[in-house]
């Protein structure tokens, strides 16, 4: 069977840097949605190798209150398997913001540049590092310097669609002391309009000795088994998926069966979880972020996520969910890729 082969190939522990993971699939980091509500969502059901942060401004860092503050937030229960991202262009700001990192007891600290929103590469923050290969290595090698715990780096192919800038970027990050490297091989100006290049995973993973964590449209259980097959990678991290189905990974690293009742349960779950971390406003925000992706799940989604869109209140929100599962609630084989733009 498919699950059971997947699972076995998920459940082996792997060494990142000083520390190790015992689950090979892992939560890929996104603003707006891997926030600390949605994460303990997926934590309760399990499976998770590691949960990653929403990107959080290195600048910001030093002066945030993590009981307020909007991103850089977190439950002590969840810092044994928690990697907080960082954005940024500076390599003392990066650094300074991965000490305090570390001094919290967080797993690990991973750097993004795969970001390629304009708000974040006019900045030159992100995936526009890409362009500058010496200053990218020498941010990694700064953080390196500064802290002891696992470094990640999350990079995307580059702004051509060429594997090679790549793979130099690649070798680079692991010589200036990153211990693992999240792929997704997309060129940065493409916003998903084309599927993902899996074979530049390959090219990525044979050039260094380090982990490579695969990314990029895993939707399936077929899908992940692939990714694992083909490229070599030594884990898989999905993002868009988890959101639809936030019990995945404990469906696919330990075969859990949810119940006829899962969806329903799940959303209203978040919004109780989401109303006790953070304001009203905060919290309406990000549900209707997740509601976009959650409703792919159903042949009737766009009711759905109209309804929540469309919600002035967190009560509102909760008529809604109740209104969709009494009425039109029919699931799809496959998620509705509309919704994942």
């Amino acid at each position: 069977m498919i699950q059971d082969e997947l699972s076995r190939m998920l459940n082996r522990p792997l060494a990142v840097g000083n520390r190790r993971i015992d689950i090979r699939l892992l939560l890929a980091p996104m603003t707006f949605l891997g926030n600390v509500a949605f994460r303990q969502l997926v934590a309760g059901f399990g499976g998770c190798g590691l949960l990653f942060s929403e990107m959080c401004s290195a600048g910001r860092i030093p002066h945030e209150n993590r009981n307020n503050s909007c991103y850089f937030r977190w439950r002590d229960e969840e810092l044994p398997s928690l990697v907080c991202q960082i954005v940024g262009d500076a390599p003392d700001t990066m650094a300074g913001a991965a000490r305090i990192i570390e001094q919290n007891g967080f797993f690990g600290v991973d750097i993004n540049f795969g970001c390629s929103a304009a708000a974040i590469c006019s900045r030159q923050y992100g995936a526009a590092l890409l362009k500058t290969p010496r200053r990218a290595a020498a941010i990694v090698a700064a953080v390196r310097r500064a802290v002891s715990i696992p470094l990640f780096v999350k990079f995307r192919t580059g702004w051509s669609d060429d594997p090679r800038p790549a793979v130099e970027l690649a070798k680079r990050f692991e010589d200036a002391g990153a211990d693992a490297l999240t792929f997704h091989p997309r060129v940065a100006p493409d916003r998903r309009s084309r599927p993902p290049r899996w074979e530049y995973i390959s090219a990525v993973k044979q050039a260094v000795k380090i982990p490579v964590i695969g990314n990029g449209n895993v939707f399936s259980r077929k899908d992940c088994l692939k990714m694992l097959r083909t490229t070599g990678c030594d884990a898989v991290a999905i993002g868009r998926l988890a959101v639809a189905m936030p019990w995945v990974f404990a469906t696919w690293s330990l075969q859990y069966l949810p119940g006829p009742d899962i969806h329903r349960q799940v959303a209203l779950d978040l919004l109780d979880l989401l109303d006790h971390h953070f304001a009203a406003q905060q919290a309406i925000r990000r549900f209707k972020r997740f509601g976009q992706y959650f409703s792919a799940a159903f042949r009737f989604g766009h009711t759905l996520h109209m309804g929540i869109h469309n919600a002035a209140s967190l009560e509102q929100i909760r008529e809604v969910i109740e209104n969709f599962f009494r009425q039109d609630a029919e699931r799809t084989a496959e998620p509705n890729m509309n919704f994942f733009i």
